[in-house]
């Protein structure tokens, strides 16, 4: 085990979706303030190995961890709040911990003992928890449990949480988030529904530390009473965490409660400093009252029934607002359904009222004409424009159907019979395919691509080389690139071992640029990412012309 390290489970009550994610990596920001290295992981409650295999309508964007892991997004959160690079070793699932224990097992790593879910499982969990804290070598390492306390599944990492409170006298907190209603028809905030989890997760034997209290509006002194008396906490103990205007502010607030020192306390370590001047700064340029920025992000995965679902394109939209108040501008997302430009040309023009747009990564061939019809609108209308993974491979398609007149061309994952197929799959990926192994496989992870030097995207990232994460089985092919550069695209950028395209760009257009990698996995707070600040210094150029 790690020596010394001290752990914070959180984990929800009353119902999920509450920010358990963000609640993590605000407590993580405020306690690296002080002084001390911290880390996060989430324990996803799947049976799924890794999150590539989930429906992102469902269960909200993909994130890729540098060395090639598929995780839920709030690692994408830990990141941009703690501006940290974490591993496979931060994630977990329940499939990830059975599969290890049946693996051992088939080995006789167990020594011919009788398996059992407990105490088994639960080591297996242990296991992974220390084993994360010794690789990040954390002194306090913050542990989120998905889903919420009564939940069937979420019992045996419940027990493993129990079981190294028990361990480690004084090293181990928990801290429940839970929601505190208000019905219309009373109009009074309820902690009922609160006082139920927290018995929920006593029967679990379990006592929480803390109790974040989400709400519309923040906890007043009586609410915080009664679940003082009713949950066995001190009042000060209950932090409130009202609704904000955006998730950034969430860290400020809890720093008004004195969250973090009252968890330093309770380890018995010192709060060595405090330095949150460059947090406060960034969170005052995000309420900056100048007239938006309009950015179109055209995509497929945000409609579930009659509601929007934007957790799809998590990293992407944090990207736009890293970039957008870096630039001391606030921003405008609208959901452009690409479905629609297949049926409706006409809507096309609708386009002209954006400063900006963006493809993002996404998979098949629903809503793929969509999206070509609005890169060929943007290109011949000079909208800046950002192609992401999918995005770029299909700015690739437009421009060979429409500059080279290669009509039929396309991607072979839509059409395989094309004659012009500029985009196919990786010559490893092929062999992946035919023997249907599909979880995990694809070209995953951290790759360097060097910069073509004169171009857009070279001047903004202001270096010849560059290291960017990538989830794909497609790829440019080589053997057209001549064609594209005599035709005026320029190949911005190429990974330097197999010379594969990570970069389109179109010279002449205010921003053109497409690339192969997710640029958005990479963009923190207080670093926004240069391709979307260039995407929209274009977007304030058009702005200022129009």
């Amino acid at each position: 085990m790690a020596k010394q390290t001290r752990y914070i489970f959180v984990v929800g009550g009353v119902l999920s979706g509450l920010g358990k994610g963000i609640a993590v990596s605000s407590i993580g920001l405020l306690l690296k303030s002080r002084g001390y290295r911290v880390a996060a992981m989430k324990i996803d409650p799947y049976i799924n190995v890794d999150a590539g295999t989930m429906n992102p309508t469902e269960h909200g964007e993909v994130f890729v961890t540098a060395d090639g892991l598929e995780t839920d997004q709030d690692i994408g959160n830990y990141e941009r709040f703690l501006d940290t690079e974490l591993t496979r070793h931060d994630y977990m699932t329940t499939g990830q911990v059975y599969l290890s224990v049946i693996e051992r097992e088939r080995a006789l790593g167990y020594n011919g003992k009788c398996v059992e879910v407990v105490p088994h499982v639960p080591e297996e969990v242990i296991h992974r928890i220390t084993t994360a804290a010794r690789v990040n070598r954390s002194d306090i390492h913050i542990v989120e449990i998905g889903g919420t306390v009564g939940e069937y599944q979420n019992m045996l990492f419940l027990e493993a949480a129990r079981m190294m409170h028990l361990r480690m006298p004084g090293r181990v907190q928990f801290v429940l988030l839970s929601y505190l209603p208000i019905p219309g028809q009373l109009g009074e905030m309820k902690t009922k529904p609160t006082q139920y989890a927290v018995r929920t997760l006593n029967a679990a034997g379990i006592q929480p530390d803390f109790i974040l209290g989400r709400g519309a509006v923040p906890l007043d002194a009586p609410r915080k009473e009664k679940l003082s008396i009713n949950c066995n906490m001190r009042p000060e103990d209950i932090i409130s965490a009202p609704d904000v205007k955006n998730i950034y502010h969430i860290p400020l607030n809890f720093e008004k409660e004195r969250l973090a020192e009252k968890i330093l306390t309770k380890f018995k370590m010192p709060a060595r400093r405090r330095d949150l001047q460059q947090w406060k700064t960034f969170v005052r340029h995000s309420m900056s009252t100048a007239e938006p920025l309009r950015v179109g992000i055209v995509g497929k995965y945000f409609a579930s029934g009659t509601f929007t679902l934007s957790d799809s394109y998590l990293s992407v939209i944090e990207a736009v607002k890293h970039a957008a108040w870096s630039l001391r501008r606030p921003v405008e997302i609208t959901w452009l359904n690409a479905e629609q430009y297949e049926t409706n040309i006409a809507s096309l023009k609708e386009l002209r009222a954006f400063h900006a747009l963006i493809i993002p990564g996404g998979f098949g061939s629903r809503g793929v004409e969509g999206k070509i019809a609005v890169i060929q609108y943007a290109r011949q209308q000079a909208i800046p424009i950002l192609g992401l993974c999918y995005g770029m491979q299909l700015m690739a398609v437009e421009f060979a159907r429409h500059v080279l007149k290669w009509r039929d061309a396309n991607t072979t994952e839509v059409d395989v019979a094309t004659k012009h197929p500029v985009i196919d799959l990786l010559p490893e990926q092929e062999r992946l395919m035919k023997e249907h192994h599909l979880g995990g496989s694809m070209r995953l992870g951290a790759y360097p691509c060097r910069l073509t030097s004169t171009t857009k995207t070279a001047a903004m990232y202001d270096r010849r080389q560059v290291i960017e994460r990538h989830r794909h089985r497609y790829e440019f092919q080589n053997r057209y690139r001549q064609d594209f550069e005599r035709a005026g695209m320029v190949i911005a950028g190429v990974e330097p071992k197999r010379q594969l395209v990570e970069i389109l760009e179109l010279p002449s257009h205010p921003w053109f640029v497409g690339t192969q990698f997710h640029p958005e996995f990479l963009s923190h707070p207080l670093q926004p990412h240069p391709l979307f600040v260039g995407l929209l210094r274009a977007g304030i150029q058009r702005k200022k012309t129009k």
